[in-house]
């Protein structure tokens, strides 16, 4: 453990799922406080279990972050407790395709905005202006590759995407001078045992694993990275 989030106070949405079990293992190694969002409280359970040690470190909150209300209290909260909000990752997201887009039903549409689009929406406006009062902060977004790789048969998916990789570019703009950093990731396909699972004739070996793509997240947040300001990282493996 280098220790380079010591002190720091993190906030991983989705800190549960395949991709943000291995994020908050990653900051917790690197002695931050990490609180994360969740919907399943066994699942939270399992993380808390899995952490070892440094679960003492480790919070969670059961939140709806397309909820911008509830949102905004889980900030508040966090920031009452610690006095402070260092970097915000957002792992939330969900994947919905195959369907063509005259044959799609709108609440997938809206399913996709409310996952991939509103969740970084309602966590980066709650989490900046706390982050503006420390006059410093990291903000890292998980897009997809398909903000850039329109497929067809994913059209609210695609869609969702690369607004979300907009949002972010746009906030980058606003924040420049602040302190404050706001910069996007793009995966490919992510080996999970849910993405396995749906895809079990895939090579598995060209997908970016978790733990890569984790690595990726700290240095973006990390002190190393702070002329990176609006950036789009593709993260694909070989994929």
């Amino acid at each position: 453990m280098s220790g380079r989030f010591e002190a720091q106070v993190v906030l991983v949405a989705g800190g549960t799922g395949g991709l943000g079990r291995a994020v908050s293992f990653a900051f917790l190694e690197e002695g931050a406080k990490v609180v994360v969002t969740f919907r399943v409280q066994e699942e939270f359970d399992a993380l808390k279990r899995a952490a070892g040690t440094t679960g003492e470190r480790l919070e969670g909150q059961l939140v709806d972050v397309t909820d911008e209300a509830a949102v905004r209290q889980l900030i508040e909260n966090i920031v009452r407790k610690h006095s402070r909000l260092d970097v915000l990752v957002n792992t939330v997201g969900g994947y919905a395709g195959g369907t063509k887009l005259w044959e799609l039903e709108t609440k997938v549409f809206d399913q996709m905005i409310a996952l991939n689009l509103r969740s970084g929406y309602a966590l980066t406006r709650a989490a900046v202006r706390a982050m503006l009062k420390l006059g410093r902060g990291a903000i890292v977004n998980v897009a997809a590759k398909a903000a850039f790789d329109h497929a067809a048969g994913a059209a609210a998916y695609a869609a969702s995407k690369s607004a979300a990789m907009a949002l972010l570019d746009s906030l980058a703009a606003d924040l420049k001078g602040t302190g404050v950093r706001a910069n996007t990731i793009l995966p490919s396909i992510i080996d999970t045992e849910t993405n396995r699972k749906a895809m079990p004739n895939a090579d598995f070996a060209k997908w970016p694993k978790p733990e890569d793509i984790a690595r990726v997240i700290l240095f973006l947040c990390s002190d190393d990275a702070r002329v990176i300001q609006g950036a789009a990282i593709p993260v694909y493996g070989d994929s």
